[in-house]
């Protein structure tokens, strides 16, 4: 197991920096999610701890030693990429156990070692297929077994699942969690999925334009995010702009007509002027009282609904509808809405940073 400490990062590509200062630790045995939208460094990142990348400035240090002038064949890691990157010529055995055979192995040792890697994922039935047999979870998964039966230091996956459809990307992301746990090897995981980020992490580095905007578990990204950025990356959310009201040393504020709610005891008092609120659409449900709203549509997803509605503000707000109505809400319809209040996240209305008491950094 690798702990892994990167101080004071930057990376550049002809004179432009895609990362310009990054500092983070992953712990020993942990499942680290880099997560963000395209370009936002994340590949960069994971390719400068594989060695495969060239740093401008900082350190990169496995267990206290600093690895940046060790080559990405002596870092001792396994890596598994978007694109499978198997030998076509080979069966999935032989392409497991190339890496056992470079480091020169003996036979006995390679024959058991292929069998439970192969077994880890469910695969020992089809090891003497080629990948061309093979769908393209069935190559996920012997990719995946070939990265780990070498026993690295240190596991590193790129976009694994983005080239599988929405039922193998849930089955692979389970089989990968429970592999990782296993064999407990320290796993450095890049994707812009956000579900499929949440459903394997042991913590999470959602990444903007090459810097870290929060680390934290799926729980506390979600539920305590640290800017508006990452409110809105991390599943849906509704954004309302309001003006804080300060009353009597209480903290206000107006969601509509005669909808004022004291959140003295979720924002900073001394914040003034304009925030803007991060409403979940779990947050908000239909009621006999509350935020009157005109239905925009709903779109049935079977266990529930997504429903849009417009408030007299003309904000649209998404919420969820789980009580299996004989039929659907039509657009027009009028609804009132109920918001819970302790789900709500408030930003300020310039930076974008949280102003909730004890915010995450």
């Amino acid at each position: 197991m690798t702990l892994i400490a990167l101080q004071a990062l930057r990376k550049e590509y002809a004179g432009q920096v895609a990362i310009p200062d990054l500092n983070l630790e992953i712990a020993d045995g942990e499942f680290f999610t880099l997560l963000g939208p395209s370009g936002c460094g994340k590949t960069t990142l994971l390719r400068m701890i594989a060695g495969f990348n060239s740093i401008e400035a900082g350190t990169i240090s496995f267990d206290g030693t600093v690895i940046n002038d060790r080559p990405a064949s002596e870092r001792n890691i396994g890596m598994v990429f978007q694109n499978y990157a198997l030998f076509p010529q080979m069966t999935a055995a032989k392409n497991v156990a190339f890496g056992l055979q470079t480091r020169k192995v003996g036979r006995a040792e390679i024959d058991r070692r292929v069998a439970a890697a192969l077994e880890s994922v469910r695969m020992a039935h089809l090891g003497d297929r080629l990948p061309g047999q093979m769908s393209g979870g069935q190559q996920q998964r012997v990719a995946l077994a070939r990265a780990l039966v070498i026993q690295p230091a240190l596991l590193l996956m790129d976009e694994p699942l983005s080239n599988l459809d929405a039922k193998l990307r849930v089955e692979m992301r389970d089989t990968i969690r429970q592999a990782q746990r296993d064999a407990g090897i320290t796993t450095v995981y890049v994707t812009h999925d956000q579900e499929e980020a949440m459903a394997v992490s042991d913590r999470i580095a959602v990444m903007n334009l090459g810097v870290v905007q929060q680390v934290g578990t799926p729980a506390e990204i979600y539920r305590h995010p640290a800017n508006r950025f990452v409110a809105e990356f991390i599943g849906k959310t509704n954004l309302l702009e309001r003006d804080l009201i300060h009353q009597d040393g209480r903290v206000l504020v107006e969601l509509g007509t005669n909808v004022i709610t004291d959140v003295t005891s979720l924002v900073e008092a001394a914040t003034k002027g304009r925030v803007q609120i991060s409403v979940r659409p779990e947050a908000v449900k239909a009621a006999d009282a509350g935020l009157a709203a005109e239905v925009v549509d709903e779109t049935f997803l079977g266990s529930h609904s997504q429903v849009r509605a417009r408030i007299e503000t003309g904000e649209i707000i998404e919420f969820l509808e789980f009580s299996h109505r004989a039929a659907l809400w039509q657009p027009g319809e009028h609804v009132f809405l109920d918001v819970d209040t302790d789900l709500l996240t408030f930003f300020d209305g310039t930076s974008g940073a949280s102003i909730m008491k004890g915010a995450a950094v």
